[in-house]
């Protein structure tokens, strides 16, 4: 059984440890969106999850497996949101004697902090905890091993940044700009085209390792409407801002312009229309929710650009470090935190819209 696909994966892991810049620290804003989902998984495992019909091993083990795990804590608060649905739902069947064990496998690439990750488990866990290295966009569990599948805020890492984008001979040449947001039409299609292989890669994998009638919930920034100079909101506009900070300071000499233009972020923020297409291409599944929320509440007074800018730079500096160098990292930020500041107002009006989308499948 392989388990990476064929080509080149990237891995761009978060800021592990507990520090002040760790992702342990800065994941407020993932934490919302895993808060919000909770009643919407709930409400899912107790209408759709057929427990009953669903094939246990001798050992009669419940296995979950969080993908694109981290380093907590929003994890651990998912996970154990899972395990008590679906002990409600045997209680709920008067079949509580019948409550099988629990195995939570959490994975992320080979260069997560599994360290940070397995040092915070909650020590009262109901579960067995287990840690599996390796990029979710190929095999990573055996046939029909998992009951259940929950991956938030992780599909919208691309495997790797399309090729076109970096080939200066190319129409998807993506000179001056780090992302798709505003660029020509070459390179959004680029970036669609490698996200439907990636989720294509993706849901293969999952069809081969979820037993028949268990379940996937994915949760991931998405797509709803344009805005001004047709920027899709809110995360592309912080994309837009990172790579503006990235030209000011190469027109100032902090940084040469040619790194700037060989860099983009492996990132794609998918509409609800292209992932039920791709869903329903890879036929395995059956979609029995996909719907577009917003999980942040309504917000009435300046957003915090310092807030923002730390958690951006959680779950990014290293990417940027790697390819400009981290002595660069304290002033791209701190231009990033005042561009936030600056357009407060923009950034408010775009979180109105609903920006996260909660995908439910199930394995036929």
């Amino acid at each position: 059984m392989s388990n990476e696909p064929a080509g080149l994966q990237e891995s761009h892991p978060m800021n592990g440890g507990d520090g002040t810049y760790s992702y342990s620290k800065n994941s407020y804003y993932q934490k919302q969106g895993s808060t919000f989902a909770a009643a919407m998984i709930n409400e899912a495992i107790s209408e759709k999850l057929d427990i009953e019909k669903l094939s246990y091993s001798a050992l009669n083990v419940f296995r979950m497996a969080d993908l694109g795990c981290s380093v907590g804590p929003n994890t651990f608060f998912s996970m154990q949101n899972i395990l008590e649905a679906v002990q409600h739902k045997y209680h709920s069947l008067g079949i509580k004697t019948q409550i099988p064990e629990f195995q939570v496998f959490f994975n992320d690439h080979a260069g997560n902090d599994f360290n940070t990750l397995f040092a915070s488990l909650p020590p009262e866990k109901q579960y067995s905890a287990a840690g599996v290295p390796g990029s979710f966009y190929g095999r990573l569990f055996p046939n029909s091993s998992l009951h259940f599948v929950y991956s938030s805020y992780a599909l919208q890492w691309l495997s790797k940044v399309p090729e076109e984008v970096l080939n200066k001979n190319s129409p998807a040449w993506n000179k001056g700009r780090i992302h798709c947001t505003n660029a020509a039409e070459a390179v959004a299609n680029a970036y669609t085209a490698q996200f439907t292989k990636d989720m294509k890669v993706f849901l293969d994998a999952r069809a081969k390792e979820v037993v028949a009638g268990g379940m996937m919930v994915l949760i991931t920034p998405s797509v709803s409407v344009y805005l001004l100079l047709d920027i899709l909101v809110p995360a592309c506009l912080l994309f837009d801002f990172l790579g503006s900070s990235l030209m000011s300071m190469a027109k100032e000499g902090l940084v040469r312009e040619e790194l700037v233009d060989t860099f983009n972020l492996p990132i794609y923020i998918p509409s609800s229309k292209e992932m039920t297409k791709v869903a329903e291409e890879n036929g395995c599944f059956r979609i029995e929710k996909m719907q577009l929320t917003n999980h942040s509440p309504r917000v009435e007074t300046r957003i915090d650009g310092k807030a923002y800018s730390m958690h951006i730079r959680a779950g990014m500096e290293g990417i940027f470090s790697k390819h400009f160098g981290s002595e660069i990292i304290d002033e791209l930020f701190d231009r990033f935190h005042k561009k936030i500041d600056e357009s407060s107002d923009l950034l408010r009006e775009a979180s109105r819209e609903g920006t996260q989308l909660f995908v439910v499948l199930k394995r036929k």
